[in-house]
Protein backbone atom coordinates (compact mmCIF):
# COMPACT_ATOMS: atom_id res chain seq x y z
CA UNK A 1 0.00 0.00 0.00
CA UNK A 2 2.78 2.18 1.01
CA UNK A 3 4.38 1.32 -2.27
CA UNK A 4 1.21 2.50 -4.11
CA UNK A 5 0.65 5.28 -2.07
CA UNK A 6 4.03 6.91 -3.54
CA UNK A 7 3.64 5.57 -6.85
CA UNK A 8 0.69 7.99 -7.10
CA UNK A 9 2.36 10.65 -5.85
CA UNK A 10 5.27 10.36 -7.68
CA UNK A 11 3.05 9.94 -11.37
CA UNK A 12 0.66 13.37 -9.74
CA UNK A 13 4.20 15.60 -9.16
CA UNK A 14 5.47 14.38 -12.74
CA UNK A 15 1.86 15.35 -14.24
CA UNK A 16 2.37 18.53 -12.20
CA UNK A 17 5.34 19.44 -13.42
CA UNK A 18 4.57 18.40 -17.25
CA UNK A 19 1.43 21.19 -16.31
CA UNK A 20 4.01 23.68 -15.63
CA UNK A 21 6.31 23.02 -18.17
CA UNK A 22 3.78 23.39 -20.54
CA UNK A 23 2.46 26.57 -19.51
CA UNK A 24 5.60 28.47 -20.05
CA UNK A 25 6.77 30.43 -22.01
CA UNK A 26 9.16 29.04 -25.01
CA UNK A 27 11.82 31.26 -24.78
CA UNK A 28 15.52 31.59 -27.28
CA UNK A 29 18.31 34.13 -26.49
CA UNK A 30 18.63 35.74 -30.08
CA UNK A 31 21.97 37.73 -29.30
CA UNK A 32 23.84 39.27 -26.58
CA UNK A 33 25.24 42.95 -25.69
CA UNK A 34 26.78 43.96 -22.38
CA UNK A 35 24.22 43.62 -19.91
CA UNK A 36 21.62 43.58 -22.40
CA UNK A 37 19.86 41.07 -24.68
CA UNK A 38 17.42 39.95 -27.49
CA UNK A 39 15.20 37.05 -26.49
CA UNK A 40 12.23 35.27 -28.32
CA UNK A 41 9.73 34.83 -26.43
CA UNK A 42 6.76 32.60 -28.08
CA UNK A 43 7.90 34.05 -31.57
CA UNK A 44 7.49 37.54 -30.04
CA UNK A 45 10.76 39.74 -29.71
CA UNK A 46 11.56 41.06 -26.53
CA UNK A 47 14.35 43.65 -25.90
CA UNK A 48 16.18 43.91 -22.40
CA UNK A 49 18.29 47.40 -22.09
CA UNK A 50 19.91 47.75 -18.70
CA UNK A 51 22.39 50.11 -17.22
CA UNK A 52 22.91 54.14 -18.34
CA UNK A 53 21.24 55.37 -21.07
CA UNK A 54 23.53 55.31 -23.33
CA UNK A 55 24.39 51.93 -22.72
CA UNK A 56 20.82 51.32 -23.28
CA UNK A 57 20.83 53.05 -26.19
CA UNK A 58 23.94 51.24 -27.90
CA UNK A 59 22.64 47.70 -26.44
CA UNK A 60 18.71 48.41 -28.47
CA UNK A 61 21.54 49.63 -31.58
CA UNK A 62 23.64 46.96 -31.85
CA UNK A 63 20.92 44.45 -31.30
CA UNK A 64 18.27 45.41 -33.47
CA UNK A 65 20.50 46.90 -36.08
CA UNK A 66 18.73 45.90 -38.95
CA UNK A 67 15.33 46.44 -37.99
CA UNK A 68 16.40 50.16 -37.07
CA UNK A 69 18.08 51.11 -40.17
CA UNK A 70 15.38 49.68 -42.34
CA UNK A 71 13.05 51.39 -39.93
CA UNK A 72 14.53 54.96 -40.59
CA UNK A 73 15.14 54.39 -43.86
CA UNK A 74 11.25 53.46 -44.52
CA UNK A 75 9.92 56.52 -42.63
CA UNK A 76 12.16 59.04 -44.15
CA UNK A 77 12.70 57.78 -47.58
CA UNK A 78 9.28 56.36 -48.38
CA UNK A 79 6.61 58.12 -45.90
CA UNK A 80 8.10 61.10 -45.35
CA UNK A 81 8.13 61.52 -49.00
CA UNK A 82 4.43 61.46 -49.08
CA UNK A 83 3.61 63.89 -46.03
CA UNK A 84 2.76 67.36 -46.17
CA UNK A 85 1.92 68.93 -42.62
CA UNK A 86 -0.32 72.24 -42.39
CA UNK A 87 0.42 74.80 -39.94
CA UNK A 88 -1.70 77.82 -39.50
CA UNK A 89 -3.05 77.08 -42.75
CA UNK A 90 0.46 76.74 -44.70
CA UNK A 91 1.71 73.28 -46.55
CA UNK A 92 5.33 72.02 -44.95
CA UNK A 93 7.13 70.31 -47.42
CA UNK A 94 10.10 68.27 -46.01
CA UNK A 95 8.77 66.89 -43.43
CA UNK A 96 12.32 65.41 -42.19
CA UNK A 97 13.79 69.12 -42.30
CA UNK A 98 10.36 70.20 -40.45
CA UNK A 99 10.91 67.33 -37.23
CA UNK A 100 14.17 68.37 -37.15
CA UNK A 101 13.56 71.70 -36.53
CA UNK A 102 11.00 71.12 -33.65
CA UNK A 103 13.43 68.72 -32.06
CA UNK A 104 15.79 71.18 -31.94
CA UNK A 105 13.41 73.81 -30.58
CA UNK A 106 12.54 71.29 -27.94
CA UNK A 107 15.72 70.17 -26.82
CA UNK A 108 16.05 72.65 -23.73
CA UNK A 109 12.97 70.80 -22.05
CA UNK A 110 13.66 67.37 -22.87
CA UNK A 111 15.96 65.53 -20.03
CA UNK A 112 19.29 65.34 -21.70
CA UNK A 113 19.42 61.79 -20.60
CA UNK A 114 17.52 61.24 -24.10
CA UNK A 115 19.61 62.56 -26.24
CA UNK A 116 22.44 59.94 -24.60
CA UNK A 117 20.39 57.44 -25.05
CA UNK A 118 19.73 58.40 -28.53
CA UNK A 119 23.33 58.99 -29.32
CA UNK A 120 23.86 54.87 -28.43
CA UNK A 121 21.25 53.80 -30.49
CA UNK A 122 22.75 55.55 -33.26
CA UNK A 123 26.24 54.30 -32.22
CA UNK A 124 25.26 50.48 -32.20
CA UNK A 125 22.99 50.58 -35.02
CA UNK A 126 25.70 52.54 -37.52
CA UNK A 127 23.71 55.23 -37.94
CA UNK A 128 23.83 59.19 -37.99
CA UNK A 129 22.39 60.49 -34.23
CA UNK A 130 20.57 63.04 -36.18
CA UNK A 131 18.52 60.42 -37.89
CA UNK A 132 17.53 58.63 -34.47
CA UNK A 133 17.10 61.95 -32.78
CA UNK A 134 14.07 62.78 -36.23
CA UNK A 135 12.45 59.25 -36.07
CA UNK A 136 12.14 59.79 -32.44
CA UNK A 137 10.25 63.19 -32.72
CA UNK A 138 7.70 61.40 -35.48
CA UNK A 139 5.10 60.74 -32.82
CA UNK A 140 4.78 64.69 -31.81
CA UNK A 141 3.42 65.62 -35.56
CA UNK A 142 0.87 62.90 -35.64
CA UNK A 143 -2.40 62.97 -33.74
CA UNK A 144 -6.99 56.60 -30.20
CA UNK A 145 -9.46 54.82 -27.52
CA UNK A 146 -8.40 53.89 -24.17
CA UNK A 147 -10.32 52.65 -20.89
CA UNK A 148 -9.92 51.34 -17.48
CA UNK A 149 -11.83 48.75 -15.41
CA UNK A 150 -12.01 48.87 -11.57
CA UNK A 151 -12.48 46.03 -9.73
CA UNK A 152 -16.22 46.25 -9.12
CA UNK A 153 -16.68 46.10 -12.76
CA UNK A 154 -14.25 42.70 -13.53
CA UNK A 155 -14.91 38.90 -12.42
CA UNK A 156 -11.87 38.59 -10.54
CA UNK A 157 -11.30 42.16 -8.87
CA UNK A 158 -8.71 43.07 -11.22
CA UNK A 159 -7.45 46.42 -12.68
CA UNK A 160 -7.69 46.15 -16.49
CA UNK A 161 -6.29 48.83 -18.78
CA UNK A 162 -6.85 48.54 -22.49
CA UNK A 163 -5.11 50.59 -25.01
CA UNK A 164 -5.90 51.13 -28.71
CA UNK A 165 -3.12 52.74 -30.74
CA UNK A 166 -4.76 54.12 -34.26
CA UNK A 167 -1.72 54.93 -36.16
CA UNK A 168 -1.32 54.13 -39.63
CA UNK A 169 -0.65 50.50 -40.46
CA UNK A 170 0.88 51.44 -43.82
CA UNK A 171 3.83 52.99 -42.34
CA UNK A 172 5.00 49.22 -41.71
CA UNK A 173 6.17 50.08 -37.82
CA UNK A 174 4.25 46.68 -37.03
CA UNK A 175 7.57 44.88 -38.87
CA UNK A 176 9.81 46.05 -36.38
CA UNK A 177 7.48 45.85 -33.17
CA UNK A 178 9.41 45.19 -30.12
CA UNK A 179 8.32 44.48 -26.08
CA UNK A 180 11.29 46.66 -24.61
CA UNK A 181 11.96 45.58 -20.59
CA UNK A 182 13.95 48.39 -19.52
CA UNK A 183 15.85 48.98 -15.97
CA UNK A 184 17.41 52.13 -16.59
CA UNK A 185 19.78 52.52 -13.95
CA UNK A 186 18.83 54.41 -10.36
CA UNK A 187 15.21 54.54 -12.28
CA UNK A 188 11.92 52.00 -12.34
CA UNK A 189 12.12 49.25 -14.48
CA UNK A 190 9.67 49.16 -17.03
CA UNK A 191 8.16 47.65 -20.35
CA UNK A 192 7.37 49.65 -23.47
CA UNK A 193 5.22 48.19 -26.36
CA UNK A 194 7.04 50.06 -29.27
CA UNK A 195 9.29 49.52 -32.37
CA UNK A 196 12.56 49.61 -32.93
CA UNK A 197 14.84 52.72 -32.50
CA UNK A 198 12.25 54.33 -30.58
CA UNK A 199 13.21 55.33 -26.80
CA UNK A 200 10.05 57.52 -26.25
CA UNK A 201 6.78 55.08 -25.49
CA UNK A 202 3.30 55.96 -25.90
CA UNK A 203 2.25 52.88 -24.51
CA UNK A 204 3.72 51.11 -21.33
CA UNK A 205 3.62 49.77 -17.53
CA UNK A 206 6.41 49.71 -15.17
CA UNK A 207 7.55 46.98 -12.07
CA UNK A 208 5.42 49.60 -9.34
CA UNK A 209 2.34 48.83 -11.47
CA UNK A 210 1.50 51.64 -13.23
CA UNK A 211 0.56 51.37 -16.92
CA UNK A 212 0.29 54.53 -19.19
CA UNK A 213 -1.73 54.62 -22.41
CA UNK A 214 -1.95 57.94 -24.70
CA UNK A 215 -4.36 59.26 -27.41
CA UNK A 216 -3.38 62.25 -29.96
CA UNK A 217 -5.80 65.03 -30.38
CA UNK A 218 -5.11 68.35 -32.42
CA UNK A 219 -2.85 70.96 -31.49
CA UNK A 220 -0.26 71.14 -34.31
CA UNK A 221 2.33 73.79 -34.14
CA UNK A 222 2.50 74.18 -30.18
CA UNK A 223 5.83 72.77 -29.59
CA UNK A 224 6.83 74.34 -26.58
CA UNK A 225 7.24 71.59 -24.20
CA UNK A 226 8.25 68.00 -23.48
CA UNK A 227 7.44 65.57 -26.33
CA UNK A 228 4.33 63.37 -25.43
CA UNK A 229 6.10 60.33 -26.13
CA UNK A 230 9.20 61.50 -23.63
CA UNK A 231 6.49 62.90 -21.07
CA UNK A 232 5.08 59.04 -21.07
CA UNK A 233 8.79 57.30 -20.53
CA UNK A 234 9.69 60.13 -17.42
CA UNK A 235 6.27 58.77 -15.61
CA UNK A 236 6.97 55.27 -16.62
CA UNK A 237 10.48 55.36 -15.08
CA UNK A 238 9.91 57.65 -12.12
CA UNK A 239 6.10 57.11 -10.52
CA UNK A 240 6.19 55.00 -8.07
CA UNK A 241 1.92 55.85 -7.58
CA UNK A 242 -1.22 57.28 -9.47
CA UNK A 243 -0.14 60.69 -8.07
CA UNK A 244 3.56 60.47 -9.22
CA UNK A 245 2.09 59.79 -12.69
CA UNK A 246 -0.29 62.24 -13.32
CA UNK A 247 2.40 65.09 -11.14
CA UNK A 248 5.18 64.36 -14.16
CA UNK A 249 2.12 65.61 -17.08
CA UNK A 250 0.81 68.19 -14.55
CA UNK A 251 4.61 69.56 -13.75
CA UNK A 252 6.30 69.85 -16.89
CA UNK A 253 5.85 71.97 -20.21
CA UNK A 254 3.73 69.71 -22.77
CA UNK A 255 3.18 70.47 -25.93
CA UNK A 256 0.05 69.79 -28.73
CA UNK A 257 -3.25 68.05 -26.95
CA UNK A 258 -2.75 64.90 -25.73
CA UNK A 259 -4.86 62.59 -23.38
CA UNK A 260 -3.71 59.31 -21.51
CA UNK A 261 -5.38 56.95 -19.43
CA UNK A 262 -3.30 56.01 -16.08
CA UNK A 263 -4.17 53.28 -14.18
CA UNK A 264 -2.49 52.09 -10.88
CA UNK A 265 -2.62 48.29 -9.89
CA UNK A 266 -1.83 48.93 -6.20
CA UNK A 267 -4.48 51.14 -5.51
CA UNK A 268 -7.07 50.02 -7.97
CA UNK A 269 -7.74 53.17 -9.23
CA UNK A 270 -7.37 54.69 -12.38
CA UNK A 271 -7.86 58.68 -14.30
CA UNK A 272 -8.33 60.04 -17.64
CA UNK A 273 -6.22 62.97 -18.49
CA UNK A 274 -5.67 65.67 -20.62
CA UNK A 275 -2.21 67.16 -21.05
CA UNK A 276 -2.07 69.64 -24.03
CA UNK A 277 0.12 72.79 -24.40
CA UNK A 278 -2.69 74.89 -22.11
CA UNK A 279 -5.22 72.74 -20.46
CA UNK A 280 -4.66 70.03 -18.03
CA UNK A 281 -7.21 68.08 -16.71
CA UNK A 282 -8.16 64.87 -15.00
CA UNK A 283 -11.38 62.47 -14.52
CA UNK A 284 -11.55 60.07 -11.86
CA UNK A 285 -13.32 56.93 -12.54
CA UNK A 286 -17.16 56.94 -13.33
CA UNK A 287 -16.80 60.86 -13.21
CA UNK A 288 -18.70 62.70 -16.20
CA UNK A 289 -16.96 65.14 -18.50
CA UNK A 290 -18.69 67.71 -21.60
CA UNK A 291 -16.34 65.83 -23.86
CA UNK A 292 -17.35 62.11 -22.22
CA UNK A 293 -21.13 62.17 -21.71
CA UNK A 294 -21.62 58.50 -20.56
CA UNK A 295 -19.72 57.73 -17.52
CA UNK A 296 -19.71 54.40 -16.14
CA UNK A 297 -18.91 53.76 -12.40
CA UNK A 298 -15.79 52.47 -11.42
CA UNK A 299 -14.27 53.03 -14.98
CA UNK A 300 -12.64 55.55 -17.22
CA UNK A 301 -13.57 54.99 -21.19
CA UNK A 302 -11.93 57.70 -23.93
CA UNK A 303 -12.52 57.81 -27.09
CA UNK A 304 -13.86 60.12 -29.39
CA UNK A 305 -17.23 60.45 -31.88
CA UNK A 306 -19.20 57.76 -32.78
CA UNK A 307 -15.96 54.79 -31.23
CA UNK A 308 -16.46 56.46 -27.76
CA UNK A 309 -20.34 55.72 -28.02
CA UNK A 310 -19.98 52.34 -28.68
CA UNK A 311 -17.16 51.99 -26.15
CA UNK A 312 -19.17 53.15 -23.42
CA UNK A 313 -22.19 50.81 -24.42
CA UNK A 314 -19.66 47.81 -24.06
CA UNK A 315 -18.34 49.07 -20.93
CA UNK A 316 -21.47 49.14 -19.22
CA UNK A 317 -23.49 46.26 -20.76
CA UNK A 318 -20.37 43.99 -19.26
CA UNK A 319 -19.80 46.02 -15.92
CA UNK A 320 -19.23 43.32 -13.32
CA UNK A 321 -18.63 40.46 -15.19
CA UNK A 322 -15.00 41.60 -17.42
CA UNK A 323 -12.61 39.00 -17.38
CA UNK A 324 -8.97 39.46 -19.49
CA UNK A 325 -10.91 37.83 -22.62
CA UNK A 326 -14.45 40.26 -22.56
CA UNK A 327 -11.79 43.19 -21.92
CA UNK A 328 -9.72 41.98 -24.78
CA UNK A 329 -12.98 42.37 -27.20
CA UNK A 330 -14.37 45.46 -25.85
CA UNK A 331 -11.28 46.81 -28.26
CA UNK A 332 -12.92 45.11 -31.21
CA UNK A 333 -13.64 46.66 -34.13
CA UNK A 334 -15.25 49.73 -34.57
CA UNK A 335 -13.45 50.82 -31.36
CA UNK A 336 -10.34 50.41 -33.25
CA UNK A 337 -9.83 52.30 -36.50
CA UNK A 338 -8.48 50.49 -39.74
CA UNK A 339 -5.00 52.11 -39.14
CA UNK A 340 -5.37 50.09 -35.48
CA UNK A 341 -1.43 49.83 -34.96
CA UNK A 342 -1.62 47.91 -31.56
CA UNK A 343 -3.88 47.02 -28.86
CA UNK A 344 -3.10 45.93 -25.46
CA UNK A 345 -4.71 44.86 -22.37
CA UNK A 346 -2.92 45.27 -19.14
CA UNK A 347 -4.07 43.42 -16.11
CA UNK A 348 -2.12 46.36 -13.71
CA UNK A 349 -2.84 44.57 -10.78
CA UNK A 350 -0.78 41.15 -11.79
CA UNK A 351 1.75 42.66 -14.05
CA UNK A 352 0.19 40.23 -16.91
CA UNK A 353 -0.93 41.82 -20.46
CA UNK A 354 -1.23 40.63 -23.67
CA UNK A 355 -0.78 42.19 -27.05
CA UNK A 356 -2.08 42.32 -30.84
CA UNK A 357 -0.03 43.92 -33.45
CA UNK A 358 -1.39 45.18 -36.83
CA UNK A 359 -0.07 41.72 -39.50
CA UNK A 360 2.60 42.87 -42.22
CA UNK A 361 -0.38 43.65 -45.10
CA UNK A 362 -1.49 46.71 -43.16
CA UNK A 363 -4.82 44.40 -41.74
CA UNK A 364 -5.77 46.22 -38.07
CA UNK A 365 -4.22 44.64 -34.70
CA UNK A 366 -7.97 44.08 -33.15
CA UNK A 367 -8.19 41.40 -35.82
CA UNK A 368 -5.06 39.68 -35.15
CA UNK A 369 -4.12 37.09 -32.57
CA UNK A 370 -2.97 38.64 -28.93
CA UNK A 371 0.02 37.11 -26.91
CA UNK A 372 0.43 36.81 -23.52
CA UNK A 373 3.02 38.18 -21.18
CA UNK A 374 3.76 38.49 -17.18
CA UNK A 375 5.83 41.54 -17.09
CA UNK A 376 7.79 39.76 -13.66
CA UNK A 377 8.78 36.79 -15.74
CA UNK A 378 10.27 38.71 -18.52
CA UNK A 379 12.11 40.97 -15.87
CA UNK A 380 13.23 38.47 -14.27
CA UNK A 381 14.87 36.40 -17.64
CA UNK A 382 18.22 36.27 -18.14
CA UNK A 383 20.28 35.11 -21.26
CA UNK A 384 21.58 32.32 -22.61
CA UNK A 385 25.36 32.18 -22.02
CA UNK A 386 25.80 30.32 -25.05
CA UNK A 387 24.10 32.91 -27.45
CA UNK A 388 26.31 35.32 -29.54
CA UNK A 389 27.58 38.36 -27.67
CA UNK A 390 27.80 41.11 -29.75
CA UNK A 391 30.72 43.70 -29.58
CA UNK A 392 30.60 47.29 -27.10
CA UNK A 393 31.57 50.26 -27.63
CA UNK A 394 34.85 51.30 -26.94
CA UNK A 395 35.23 52.35 -22.89
CA UNK A 396 36.14 55.69 -23.98
CA UNK A 397 32.55 55.90 -25.31
CA UNK A 398 30.82 54.66 -23.18
CA UNK A 399 28.31 57.71 -21.88
CA UNK A 400 29.33 59.19 -24.92
CA UNK A 401 28.63 62.78 -25.73
CA UNK A 402 24.97 63.75 -25.70
CA UNK A 403 23.47 63.72 -29.38
CA UNK A 404 22.68 67.95 -30.27
CA UNK A 405 19.35 68.51 -32.92
CA UNK A 406 20.86 70.49 -35.62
Amino acid sequence: MIVRASLRAVLACLVLFAAVATSRAETRTVARCGEGFLEEVDGYRVLHVKGTPYEMGFQQGALLKDDIRENVRYLFEVKGKELKFEVAGVNLLNPKRIIAGIAARQKKFVPERFFEEMQGVADGAGLDVQDVVVANFIPEMFHCSGFALGRSTTRGGHLYHGRVLDYGCDWRLQDHAILTIAEPAGRVPFVNVTYAGFIGSVTGMNAEKISIGEMGGKGLGHWDGVPMAFLTRMALEEAKSLDEAVAVFRDNPRTCEYYFVIADGRSGKAVGMEASWDVFGVIAMGEAHPKLPTPVADAVVLSAGDRYVELARRVKEGSGGFDAEAARRLMDRPVAMKSNLHNVLFETDTGRFWVANADKDGNPAAEQPYHAFDFETLLANRPDSAAPSLELPPRTARGGAPATPR
